[in-house]
């Protein structure tokens, strides 16, 4: 019986994919935005609107640099979220324009000190931040000390051995890590550094769909689904343990 249910399971998977082309995104995002499950906010919001042009998602994890070339060169469909203007520095890169969500661009630190108010409060301070995030590249770039990792174990370690005075991340995100990894030393900053829009970017080659696409995203937020996703998700696991 068992057996026969997964060859079940797995036909009816098989055939809502069938046929359906696959667009494969580079993501850098974490719970409670993507999970290893697929049952983050954008895991679900992203795939319903592939779905609606008759397509299927499929997010890779590599570093946000790479990810970037990838795309462009198209070796990758694309990048998930990406704040507006990347086109100037990847042309082959095509912005869905239709938000798919905002970023809170946000400071977390040991210290009781340190008072934000824009990217310019944290330029006398040493900071660290994930390779290949323009936004902070172009505002950090000449703070005190600026040390690069390629992930956010990396980052929240740079706090936990003091090598920096704060790092930049999602606020979301961030929150769900270091509760996840209980560091009760390190605290967000409020409020967020900034606050953008996040889209889709496509390789060129896909031209033709970016209008769809942006579409399906607006539908997605007309009928409600949008916010339900949204509070089942993210304001769930920003006060709570996130899967």
């Amino acid at each position: 019986m068992k057996r026969q249910f997964l060859m079940t399971a797995f036909l009816a998977l098989w055939a809502a994919t069938a046929g359906a082309d696959e667009y494969v995104l580079n993501n850098t995002n974490g719970p409670p935005f993507t999970t290893s499950r697929g049952d983050g906010f954008l895991d679900r919001i992203a795939g319903m609107a592939f779905e609606k042009i008759g397509g299927h998602l499929r997010l890779i994890e590599l570093p946000p640099e790479r990810g970037l070339l990838n795309a462009n060169a198209g070796v990758e469909d694309g990048d998930l979220t990406r704040i507006e203007g990347l086109e100037a520095q990847y042309p082959n890169l095509i912005r869905v324009p239709e938000k798919l969500m905002d970023w809170n661009f946000s400071a977390f630190s040991k210290r009781k000190d340190i008072q934000v108010d824009g990217w310019g409060s944290l330029l006398s301070y040493r900071v660290g931040f994930i390779r290949g995030w323009k936004i902070a590249e172009s505002n950090l770039g000449g703070a005190a000390e600026v040390v690069l990792v390629d992930d956010e174990q990396e980052l929240f370690d740079l706090l936990q051995k003091d090598r920096v005075d704060l790092v930049i991340y999602s606020r979301e995100m961030g929150a769900v890590y270091v509760r996840r990894k209980s560091m009760f030393e390190i605290s967000l900053l409020e409020p967020p550094v900034e606050t953008r829009e996040m889209y889709i970017y496509l390789n060129r080659k896909h031209y033709a769909v970016i209008p769809k696409l942006a579409q399906a995203l607006r539908e997605l937020k007309a009928d409600g689904t949008y916010d339900r996703e949204y509070r089942g998700s993210v304001s769930f696991a920003t006060t709570r343990d996130a899967p």
